[in-house]
């Protein structure tokens, strides 16, 4: 709660540029640093959210419970508005052409905690779950840490070590999920395509805008990465219990180690050095030339740009790692759900597309 009333004063009463620390805290520390948190420490947001903090709060002093609601959640909806959320984050920071200003990037943010703040009062805290496009991107991103809890005698969790894929096999099924999945990998897969030369070539050749473009890039990403994984889970066929339509959303915990993959291999260097650098300006968040917390001597070194060979083969490195892993995850879930007679041809869709997104990923990667 210190952090986000510190992020909300320099959101209100902090400088509109570039060295206002709330850009940094909103772009770097929340939406880079989230899933490597996660993937170390697991579900870190559903821990510290302000968003849970302030509805328990009001519950409270109302007098309510906070894990009840006036209505019960809808169970169709699922995931879906965390989907639409997340859609609508990486639209405001690869896309809409005022990301940089304040006046906007408040907006969203303002935007984000009414809808959560009334969703919460409505459904009861159950709704973060399922709709907060944080909680739940934290919390699958946690599904390749090597912590889970464990209930004891005493009824007190206990926190052990396990493997990350048995994590990872536990995630349920839950509707909405590919979308999510897809908003992720799609957007992830669009920052890089967006660097590309051949887009870049396109863009100013064009007679279209390039806002226009992008944002048709945008959607053509998001869409097109799920439509393809769900293509490769339902050429195929399922077991007699399980609706082939079921599939996507039975496979969709594969995509997992890939996406934080990608966050890896294309956010590192932006959350190492502008990590540092938001660091440094969290000490001085109205522009007076204060040091509240003696960090504004904090600067970034830059080392992965005096070492390009390292970052390469780091960003290569962790592109496969996270495919092989991704590839793992889905044969063991086809082993649970593909008839006994499928269980090897019915997996050759789904390897094609695993295929098909490593050799786009990479070569993403390197046209950036």
């Amino acid at each position: 709660m210190a952090a986000f009333v510190l992020a909300a004063a320099a959101a209100l009463f902090g400088q509109d540029s570039l060295t206002n620390p709330f850009f940094g805290m909103v772009y770097v520390w929340w939406w880079v640093g989230l899933p490597f948190a996660s993937v170390l420490f697991g579900p870190v947001w559903k821990a510290i959210s302000p968003v849970r903090t302030i509805h328990a709060g009001l519950a409270r002093v109302t007098g309510g419970d906070p894990a009840r609601g006036v209505l019960e959640y809808p169970a169709r909806l699922g995931m879906w508005p965390a989907a639409i959320g997340l859609f609508a984050f990486v639209w405001l920071e690869l896309v809409y052409d005022n990301s940089s200003q304040l006046g906007d990037v408040r907006l969203w943010c303002v935007t984000y905690l009414a809808i959560m703040l009334v969703g919460g009062a409505v459904f009861g805290s159950g709704f973060y779950e399922k709709a907060d496009p944080f909680e739940v991107f934290s919390t699958l991103a946690a599904r390749i840490s090597p912590w889970r809890t464990e209930q004891t005698a005493t009824s007190r969790p206990r926190i052990v070590l396990c493997s990350p894929l048995a994590n990872l096999a536990a995630t349920p099924a839950t509707a909405g999920l590919t979308a999510v999945m897809a908003v992720l990998f799609g957007s992830t897969a669009f920052d890089s395509f967006g660097k590309s030369e051949w887009w870049l070539r396109t863009i100013y050749g064009s007679s279209l805008s390039a806002n226009v473009l992008n944002n048709i890039a945008l959607i053509v990403f998001c869409v097109g990465a799920g439509v393809v994984f769900a293509a490769g889970c339902v050429l195929t066929r399922a077991a007699k219990d399980v609706r082939r339509a079921r599939l996507p959303d039975l496979f969709a915990h594969s995509l997992v180690p890939i996406i934080v993959a990608y966050f890896v291999a294309h956010y590192l260097t932006l959350f190492v050095d502008y990590g540092l650098q938001t660091l440094s300006l969290v000490s001085d968040p109205f522009g007076k030339g204060w040091d509240l917390f003696g960090t504004a001597g904090v600067a970034p070194t830059f080392w992965f740009s005096y070492h390009p060979t390292f970052l390469a083969t780091l960003k290569v490195l962790a592109v496969v790692v996270g495919h092989v892993a991704a590839a793992v995850a889905a044969h063991d879930r086809a082993l649970q759900v593909l008839p006994s007679t499928h269980r090897i041809t019915g997996q050759l869709p789904l390897l094609i597309t695993m295929v098909g997104f490593t050799a786009g990923g990479l070569m993403l990667l390197f046209s950036a």
